[in-house]
C-alpha cells in the first residue's frame, strides 16, 4: 500500500514538472512570434540595407527547435528507460537481500 502512495506522488511530481517544461515552451514560443516581427519592423524601417534580423531570428529559432525537442521526448527517452533500468535492478538486488 505504502509502494503504491509513492508510486502515485511520483507520478505526480513527473508530471507536475512536464507541465512546467510544456509551459516554458509555449511561453518561449510565444515570446519568439511577437519579438522576431517587431525587430524585422524595427529593421525595416531604420535601415533595411543590413538585415541584421537573422541573426536573432536564426540563433533564437535554433534555441526554439532545441527546447521543443526536448520538451516533447526527443532526448527523455533514452533517460526514462536507463532510470527504469536501475531501478529494476535495485530492486532485483533488494529482493535478493531478503
Amino acid at each position: 500500500m505504502e509502494k503504491s502512495k509513492t508510486n502515485e506522488d511520483n507520478s505526480y511530481l513527473r508530471a507536475r514538472a512536464r507541465v512546467k517544461e510544456i509551459k516554458e515552451f509555449y511561453g518561449n514560443l510565444t515570446s519568439y512570434c511577437l519579438v522576431i516581427p517587431f525587430l524585422i519592423f524595427i529593421n525595416y524601417k531604420t535601415y533595411f540595407g543590413f538585415q541584421w534580423f537573422w541573426f536573432p531570428l536564426f540563433g533564437w529559432g535554433i534555441g526554439l527547435a532545441i527546447h521543443g525537442l526536448t520538451v516533447y521526448g526527443y532526448g527523455k527517452r533514452w533517460e526514462e528507460r536507463k532510470i527504469r533500468e536501475i531501478l529494476d535492478k535495485e530492486e532485483k538486488l533488494n529482493k535478493s537481500w531478503k
